[in-house]
Order: structure tokens, then C-alpha cells, then sequence
């Protein structure tokens, strides 16, 4: 028999559009210090609901609250807290100079350093980690020079590259940073992998991996996550939802169905569903999923539930597609702000201080800028050699390509 009514097909649309109000009104957000906390040992099935609550720490006043308190010493909080404000001065200072014309291309994370830092400081220096590109904060926070990365966005002649990739996405076996890749989703598998392999050698170094809500869609995912459950790779895949895959709202990804970490439920692994914009919420959860891979209790998920305050790139204008106030409006703030509220709240700094550490970061930036700046921008300044076509393929150079430098002369 025929159907009475005609199908249709549903397309998700964001609750808001530019000229609207920006609405977060159905977000579904769980108290701080609510959730509870389970053992590092706790079955997935044990804990499925966490999928779908949100682990928060910081209340609105700045207190720390409940059984995810990490109960970080204020030193280290105020480390945190500089990390941050340098990642958000380096930033702002890459995206004016785009603007410029000094570079062709750049990705803020403001609104997301916290996911990046705190990642950084609740691992090991010799874990590995497989970026996405909103995670410059894991380079600074582990101590790789502004001006390596200056002069990578300059694609000068001390490109620590050497011009082979886009300018934001950096590389540094030194400071465990494993190669951004702009295929989105590859890095999955490969954090996978490489936490397999450190396995099977007996070794006690840990992976972890990024990738936006977007990216979820991806058969690179799902490879990743079957991967990790049959062979209890020692991993941690984190899922940064900060709403906006470019110009495509977090719905086409599947957010309206349910929460990103609930993906995980279904390979048995553990997923936690984060506050991606709590300093002590993405550490304490970083932490629990680190000591669960140390032993040998196998992979997490953890869905960072955050917010892209700025474009998704310099090639891109958000005003198009949503509020132009939306970042004002959402609910959980700026990790920054947050930061320096609980360090106030506990007597620890103040805002004369914050005024001091920003002045101090913009200033760090600045300065080396002037240096990356003197060696040269895009088009302008030196460029790296043209010998360097040749170099860093091949361990030892076939005879052809050594006769072809001959002939060019370099």
C-alpha cells in the first residue's frame, strides 16, 4: 500500500542565525561537583551515564567542588594560568599579523585553551600527542619555542619545517607533538597505533588524540575507537565539541541525537563528557583517563564540551552563519576568566596580578615576534633554501636526486 503522507527528510538547523538571539536554553548542564568520580578500574557499563553528564568543578563563584577536584597546588595553577594567557596573546598576535599579509593562513583556539593546557599538564612529558589544529596550547605548555612557531606561520628560512606544511600545523618529536595532519580524523588511528606499539614494546609512555565534533562523522573515528577497545590500547581520544565544525553546526554531526561521548559506549569503552571550559575538570578527567591506560585498563573517550569563540579560521567569517554575540552567551564561560576566579577565590592572585601576567605575555610575544619578524614574513625576507627539496625523505639520498642538486647547483 502506498503511504498516506508524503516522507521528508529532516535537516538539523542551529537554534539561532545571525540577527537572532543567540539560544542555549536546551543545554542540558549538570551542577559542579555533581558527578560522581568511579574508580580507574569501574567497567564502562558502569559508568555509561557519564556520557551524558557533564563533570564540572568550578561553580560560578570560582569554587572547587566535589569528587573530580584535582586539589592542584596554587603554583600550578598559576602556571596554568599563564600558559593560557600566552597560548590566547600568541594567537591574537598570529591573527593580526595575517591580517596583514605576513602570512597566508592561522586557527585561533580562543575559548578552548583550557582542553589543550590541561591536557598538557595532567600528562607525562613523554606521552604522545596527536593534535588536531586548536591545539597549540600542548607546544607551549610544554616549553617548544614561540619563535620556532613564528617562524613556521612566517614560513621563513628558520621554518623548523621548512615550508612543507600549513603554517599552524606544527610538528615536534622533542615535545611529543606528533605532525598535524590536514586530512581531519587520520590522527585517530594513529594515536591508536602508536599507543599499540608502545604496548607491545613494554614501554610505559601514553597516547593521546584530538579531534573537533565534526570529525566524528568520519570512518577514521569509528577505526580508531574499535581499535582501542579489542586491544586495550593505552590512549586517551579526546572529542573537542565546541559547536561549530566551520560553518556546519554541531547537529549535522549527530548532536542532536545524543552526546558525542555516548559514541564510545557502544565499543565498550569508558566516555566522559567534560566541561571543556574548566581548567580542573579537563585535568582531573585527563588524569583519571592517564592512570586507567597506565594500567593497562586500556583507552578512554572524553568529549570536551567547549565553544569556538572566534572564526574557524582566518579564511572564515562567522558572522554569516550565527550570532555575532553567541560566544558572549555561552553558559560556561571563558576558561581563562574562570581560572583567575577560582585563584582569587582562594586568595592565591588578583586582578592586579591578571592585568600583570597578561601585560607580561603580550609583551613575551611581542618581543619574540620582532625577531621571527627581522628573519622574515611571507614573501618577504629570506626563504629556505632551495637544497632543502632534497633533505629529510630519504635517509640516504638516491644517486638521481644527488645528481638533480648537482645540476641545480645547491
Amino acid at each position: 500500500m502506498k503511504n498516506k503522507a508524503n516522507l521528508t527528510l529532516r535537516v538539523p538547523a542551529p537554534p539561532s542565525r545571525p540577527g537572532d538571539q543567540p539560544d542555549f536554553g536546551s543545554e542540558k548542564l549538570s551542577g559542579a561537583g555533581e558527578v560522581q568520580r568511579p574508580d580507574i578500574d569501574a567497567k564502562p557499563r558502569e559508568m555509561s551515564n557519564l556520557a551524558y553528564a557533564l563533570i564540572r568543578v568550578l561553580d560560578d563563584a570560582g569554587n572547587a567542588l566535589g569528587p573530580w577536584n584535582p586539589k592542584l597546588d596554587p603554583e600550578t595553577l598559576r602556571r596554568a594560568l599563564r600558559v593560557m594567557l600566552l597560548t590566547r596573546a600568541y594567537d591574537d598576535r598570529m591573527y593580526r599579523a595575517q591580517r596583514q599579509g605576513k602570512t597566508s593562513f592561522y586557527m585561533k583556539c580562543t575559548g578552548e585553551e583550557a582542553v589543550a593546557v590541561a591536557a598538557a599538564f595532567a600528562l607525562d612529558r613523554d606521552d604522545m600527542c596527536f593534535p588536531s589544529y586548536r591545539q597549540q596550547g600542548l607546544l607551549i605548555a610544554r616549553g617548544y619555542p614561540l619563535l620556532q612557531m613564528m617562524n613556521q606561520v612566517y614560513s621563513n628560512s628558520h621554518d623548523p619545517l621548512k615550508g612543507r606544511q600549513l603554517p599552524i600545523m606544527y610538528s615536534s618529536k622533542e615535545h611529543g607533538f606528533f605532525t598535524i595532519s590536514g586530512n581531519l580524523g587520520t590522527q585517530f588511528p594513529q594515536a591508536v597505533g602508536w599507543a599499540m606499539a608502545s604496548a607491545y614494546k613494554g614501554d610505559d609512555k601514553i597516547a593521546a588524540s584530538w579531534i573537533g565534533e565534526g570529525t566524528t562523522a568520519e570512518g577514521d573515528f569509528h577505526h580508531a575507537l574499535n581499535f582501542a577497545s579489542v586491544y586495550r590500547a593505552p590512549v586517551i581520544l579526546n572529542v573537542v565539541n565546541n559547536q561549530w565544525a566551520i560553518s556546519s553546526f554541531a547537529g549535522i554531526a549527530g548532536a542532536n541525537e545524543s552526546t558525542f561521548a555516548s559514541r564510545g559506549i557502544g565499543y565498550g569503552l569508558p566516555a566522559l563528557r567534560v566541561d571543556g571550559n574548566d581548567f580542573l575538570a579537563v585535568y582531573a578527567a585527563t588524569q583519571w583517563a592517564a592512570e586507567r591506560a597506565r594500567a593497562n585498563l586500556g583507552a578512554t573517550m572524553i568529549e570536551h564540551y567547549t565553544y569556538r569563540a572566534e572564526g574557524h579560521s582566518t579564511s572564515d567569517d562567522p558572522s554569516r552563519y550565527r550570532p555575532s554575540d553567541e560566544a558572549k552567551a555561552w553558559p560556561l564561560g571563558d576558561p581563562i576568566e574562570r581560572l583567575k576566579h577560582h585563584l582569587v577565590a582562594l586568595g592565591e592572585w588578583s586582578e592586579d596580578q591578571q592585568q600583570a601576567a597578561h601585560r607580561d605575555a603580550v609583551e613575551q610575544v611581542k618581543t619574540v615576534n620582532k625577531e621571527a619578524e627581522a628573519i622574515g614574513t611571507l614573501g618577504h625576507g629570506e626563504l629556505p633554501s632551495l637544497k632543502t627539496m632534497f633533505e629529510d625523505v630519504f635517509k640516504d639520498m638516491p644517486q638521481h636526486l644527488r645528481l638533480q642538486r648537482q645540476q641545480m647547483g645547491v
